[in-house]
């Protein structure tokens, strides 16, 4: 019975995409136009200025047949979003890219990152990864099932969000305190995955289920004011440094969840002999502290997503080359798994610096919130799967994302949410998100308009 329904599933597919064909070369030229415009539009948060992208955005979906609307708590930073609807059979999916970028420091960069330059068959341009990439592949998606008059089971929305990066209050935290009739969707689409690319041929495409949740840890180490020349036992730099010493070394428990564990089974399937062994060995709690250590020296990817993480990334302290300061300060950039209980994390943490002197709390009141992973047995998941095999003969693989997206907002609201993105090379590590002279290949970029066409497809006409 099972297989009768595979094959069922695998013929309505085909007729899919026999009914709304496409012929990606020769939209090309139209994605590259889209994508370099807003690449060219300064919305480095801070400020934002996000309702310059959604304006432009907004234009190219009128032309296209698509109305869409504005939303935004703050005038220069809006919120988009389009619909167009199916039958209403099936709740709604929701692609969701969004318009903010990191700021970009012009002189470390070797082009300028808001001029959309190609060279040597890369795009480069503040956002090439981060997000407009999806933004683009969303607007193509919706100008497509538009244009060909893509008969849909259930509605496909797309938001080009304000404030990812670090201000959801302008973003997904308004939108859905205050509208959230107009994205409320069964499934979500988002960043935060990766079509890994190893020797000019897919491994595995990585689709994030979860994510750790970012919880800064701020210390304050206290002592005595004095002069440079007179060593004194209450410096209070020599016990910050002693404190932040402890806490970045400080390795915190392992253990596995739902989305880790299927990760390294799958993952070990496909690897070779010596990887898979490490791979299994990570699953077996007799033999997992030999392959964490591994990790730890070799794959600090790998290393993150199985513990709670914490890594000192500021150090404030003194004014004066001559002057003992009475006060020094580190920040602990702490990525917590999402089942961690933080009251106790803490207590552990100020346990493992063991010093009265240096004060340990959290730097901020708790943003993007904890959820439970989305399911791997649902028609996206499974559409994503079959997508992945038929373009690129190349398994799936669920996992845990170390960063943050606003699909953590989402999944809190019962969507089940997952993160994709393009072809990522392990032969060119550079130009990343939020890196200098970010990039993105453009035969990459066009595949990852392509997988999420096939997906929406897929998950949307069956």
């Amino acid at each position: 019975m099972k297989a009768i329904a595979c094959c069922l599933l695998l013929a309505l597919s085909a007729a899919a995409r026999e009914s709304y064909p496409v012929d990606w070369s020769q939209l090309e030229p139209e994605i590259l136009e889209y994508f370099t415009t807003l690449l060219k539009i300064d919305t480095s948060n801070p400020p934002g200025n996000e309702t310059n992208a959604a304006q432009a955005i907004r234009a190219i979906l009128e032309r296209g047949g698509v109305s869409s609307q504005l939303f935004a708590l703050e005038p220069a930073r809006a919120n988009l979003v389009a619909r167009i609807k199916g039958n209403g059979s099936k709740r709604p999916i929701l692609l969701m890219g969004h318009t903010d970028v990191v700021g970009a420091q012009r002189e470390r960069w070797t082009v300028d990152p808001f001029a959309a330059i190609s060279k040597n068959g890369f795009i480069f341009g503040r956002g090439a990864v981060d997000d407009k990439d999806h933004a683009v592949a969303d607007l193509m998606t919706m100008l497509l099932l538009q244009r060909l008059h893509v008969k849909l089971n259930r509605d496909v929305i797309f938001l080009a969000e304000a404030g990812e990066e670090g201000t959801p209050r302008v973003g997904i935290d308004y939108m859905i305190r205050e509208h959230w009739p107009e994205i409320d969707a069964e499934y979500a689409l988002a960043e935060g995955g990766s079509i890994a690319e190893e020797n000019g041929k897919v491994h595995h495409v990585l689709i994030a289920t979860t994510e750790k949740v970012p919880r800064g840890v701020r210390l304050v180490a206290t002592g005595v004011a004095g002069h440079g020349s007179r060593p004194i036992m209450q410096n209070a730099v020599v016990h910050l440094a002693s404190a932040v010493a402890r806490a970045g070394t400080w390795q915190t428990p392992m253990r596995l969840n739902a989305a880790t564990r299927t990760y390294f089974e799958r993952l070990a399937a496909i690897s070779p002999p010596a990887l898979a062994a490490r791979y299994r060995q990570i699953l077996d709690p007799a033999r997992a502290a030999q392959a964490d250590q591994w990790f730890r020296e070799h794959e600090p990817g790998h290393y993150s997503i199985v513990r709670t993480s914490v890594v000192p990334t500021i150090l404030k302290a003194g004014f004066r080359s001559n002057v003992i300061p009475s006060e020094a300060e580190a920040y602990l950039d702490v990525r917590a798994l999402p089942d961690e209980d933080m009251p106790r994390f803490l207590a552990e943490l100020k346990r493992v610096i063991g010093d009265p002197s240096v004060a340990a709390s959290f730097a901020q009141a708790e943003g993007r919130p904890a959820s439970p992973p989305s399911r791997i047995d649902t028609d996206l998941f499974h559409a994503l799967e079959a997508v992945g095999r038929r373009m690129f003969n190349a398994p799936t693989l669920p996992g845990m994302l170390t960063g943050a997206t606003d699909n953590a907002q989402l999944r809190a609201r019962g969507v089940q949410a997952y993160g994709f993105g393009p072809i990522i090379a392990s032969s060119d590590p550079l130009g990343g998100a939020h890196s200098d002279d970010e990039r993105i290949a453009t035969q990459s970029l066009m595949k990852m308009v392509e997988y999420l066409w096939n997906t929406v497809l897929e998950v949307g006409t069956n």
